[in-house]
């Protein structure tokens, strides 16, 4: 394994490691599960997912890498609906169950067709923007960490190219928090067999989050790595891979784990030119999931020192572990002149997270922005000409992606 595939496989597992864990053990606390049971969705997370991930690569020698769906357990986090537990594992079941439905039937591109890319970003954009807006007051709660979190953020990234800005994030913010806070006693865990959670399904469970959860998974992580290995090259089995995810995240759901899943930045991380030889990349994957796998292993001992973190330092990591994602969809959506008051409106609405009806915000927010869209024919407005060539570049990807499946997956 050369140099590059080690730094590609490293700093990918690095992405989900960090702000992954902190999101993990946030919405743990959210939703009112105890010590076990969040250890036991570490273990889905990182664990099951890594060797998900690893057999795949290993399976197509592809650099497909990822564990869970960061923009899903963002999304987790803001949640409000009144559900149990088993009517929260049954919730992530159902949307497992989703993934892999849309995966064997071959739906997957007609249904995303009707729902516009944009009203999608807007809708992702919107869930992530509390915890963006939530870096101002922790930056006023302690004004040292902060600036140093900051300086991180942008400054190690510009000399240590192959470090992500969440790794100065956290390394320039530890030092702020050792000169300006006491921290509390350690107090340990001990290991603890993952936990099997009976689950119980419910309409509103599948509403509220089993469709967002499918949705974003699709869209913002399956997709992603999708369109990442077709730009750098590597005929992937399309349908196969989106059947695997959901079947994993099914088994998964028993043991709390909100999605397994291969991941949009992961892959395109260690799919890219920056991980070496084109036909040894996957190796770069290979090496991130094995350590995803080991970090779920021994999640017990790191958790106990994320707990004794201040609020306001998890708000910073949250934070700027999901700004480049923020960044991206909200270029995406409103720099898009075509549609307008779709994204507006999609935005507002999962922004302002309200659940009605037992229907959470984020669903909320694609059906209204989508009757905007069709009711002000916002998604007829570009030129029939190339709607049509689009069209036509579908029906060749569809026969390519139809000969891929079988050369690579028969």
């Amino acid at each position: 394994m050369t140099q590059k595939q080690w730094s590609a496989g490293l700093m990918s597992a690095l992405m989900t490691c960090t702000g992954g864990t902190i999101l993990v053990v946030h919405s743990a606390a959210q939703l009112g599960m105890n010590e076990r049971q969040m250890l036991s969705w570490m273990f889905v997370s990182y664990t099951l997912a890594g060797l998900f991930n690893l057999l795949l690569a290993w399976r197509y020698k592809l650099p497909i890498a990822g564990a869970h769906s960061l923009t899903a357990i963002a999304f987790l986090s803001t949640v409000s609906v009144q559900l149990t537990l088993p009517q929260i594992v049954g919730s992530f079941i159902m949307a497992g169950a989703i993934v892999a439905i849309l995966g064997l039937t071959r739906v997957f591109n007609v249904i995303f067709k009707h729902i516009p890319r944009p009203v999608i970003d807007a809708m992702l954009a919107g869930i992530i923007a509390h915890y963006i807006l939530e870096l101002v007051p922790a930056f006023q709660a302690n004004p040292l960490v902060g600036l140093l979190a900051l300086i991180g953020f942008f400054l190690i990234p510009k000399y240590f190219k192959a470090l992500p800005p969440i790794f100065g994030v956290i390394v320039l913010g530890l030092i702020g928090l050792m000169i300006t806070y006491s921290f509390p006693a350690v107090d340990p865990l001990r290991y603890q067999l993952p936990l099997v959670t009976i689950p119980e399904f419910t309409w509103q469970g599948f509403i509220s989050l089993a469709v967002p959860i499918s949705v974003l998974v699709l869209s913002n992580d399956i997709a992603v790595a999708l369109a990442a290995l077709g730009k750098n090259g590597y005929p992937a089995p399309v349908n196969r891979i989106i059947t695997y995810s959901g079947l994993a995240s099914m088994f998964g759901g028993l043991f709390n784990g909100h999605t397994i899943n291969i991941g949009g930045m992961m892959t395109t991380m260690c799919s890219s030119e920056e991980a070496g030889a084109k036909q040894k990349r996957y190796r770069a994957a290979i090496l991130s999931s094995l350590l995803c796998v080991i970090f779920g292993i021994f999640a017990w001992l790191v958790v106990p020192y994320v707990t004794i973190l201040p609020s306001y330092f998890i708000a910073m990591i949250i934070g700027y572990s999901l700004l480049g994602i923020f960044l991206n969809s909200m270029n995406a959506a409103f720099g898009n002149k075509q549609y307008r008051f779709s994204v507006l409106f999609a935005f507002v609405i999962s922004a302002a997270g309200i659940t009605m009806l037992g229907i959470s915000a984020a669903l909320w927010s694609l059906i209204v922005g989508t009757l905007i869209a069709r009711l002000l024919k916002e998604h007829t407005s570009q030129d029939v000409r190339t709607q049509a060539l689009e069209d036509e570049q579908e029906k060749d990807s569809a026969h390519a992606q139809a000969k891929s499946d079988y050369d690579i997956g028969g």
